[in-house]
């Protein structure tokens, strides 16, 4: 018996990373998926693991930077579903041009929408689903640069992820009366594709040390399953050999 058996959940950003990890072991647990992103052949890979697992998957492909497309998933999810237990929010993106002496109006855009704009219409769309049924879990990936302001990320990723923190508590304060719990997962560095907007590139030993999609898909997998009575409010994950706290101790030294 899966300790998902019967929800229903939807996982944005599911074509790799974190959320492909999710989706996986949500559907390992018994969870109905339903998978976004922007990858419609991504998405199906996915899915074809987790029914040949033997769990159910749906494939909804948007591009979560488009309101549009965010509300006509949620709309599916309502009329097909007839709910949504759980929501993992995960999309995100960095740029390579990411210092101020590089950043454009373009790139600021995609930060913003990328990562906060994306973040709440897709928290928007599923609000009325989740009241109509009386709850819900949401859970937001933000990051460590969402509580920490460092040159790494760049100004747009730290601001944007940030909001992303802040969207979720504040979800918290208005939607607990309607027993709609809000978590803002902030990881440290974890070995996903987004690393590849890095501007210098990382040695296969650095990406071993950082943390793993699957890891991270257990904690998001504790917080999706506990009592409707507890929230967890934000948490953090984070490699034990911190980069940027090693960076710290060897300029200390």
């Amino acid at each position: 018996m899966g300790r998902l058996d019967g929800r229903i959940a939807w996982v944005t950003g599911a074509g790799s990373g974190i959320g492909e990890a999710v989706a996986e072991r949500f559907g390992a647990e018994g969870a109905v998926v339903v998978l976004t992103g922007r990858r419609q052949d991504r998405l199906a890979a996915v899915a074809e693991r987790i029914r040949g697992q033997g769990g159910t998957a749906h494939v909804q492909p948007a591009d979560l930077m488009r309101a549009a497309e965010v509300q006509r998933v949620a709309d599916w999810i309502g009329a097909t579903l007839g709910r949504l237990d759980v929501l993992v929010s995960n999309a995100g993106l960095n740029v390579v041009e990411r210092d101020w002496t590089r950043l454009s109006p373009e790139g600021i855009d995609q930060l913003i929408q990328g990562n906060l704009s994306s973040a709440f219409y897709v928290a928007r769309a599923v609000l009325p689903i989740m009241r109509a049924q009386g709850g819900g879990v949401m859970i937001h990936t933000a990051s460590m640069a969402g509580r920490n302001v460092g040159v790494m990320s760049g100004a747009g990723y730290n601001a944007a992820k940030h909001g992303v923190v802040a969207m979720s508590h504040s979800l918290n304060m208005e939607e607990c009366v309607n027993n709609i719990r809000s978590t803002a997962f902030c990881p440290g560095e974890v070995n996903t594709e987004i690393l590849k907007k890095r501007p210098n590139p990382l040695s296969q030993e650095e990406l071993d040390r950082m943390l793993q999609p699957e890891q991270c898909a257990d904690l998001i997998l504790y917080v999706a399953t506990l009592p409707e009575g507890v929230t967890m409010n934000e948490v953090w994950l984070t490699p034990t050999w911190n980069r940027g706290y090693v960076s710290g101790l060897q300029r200390k030294l």
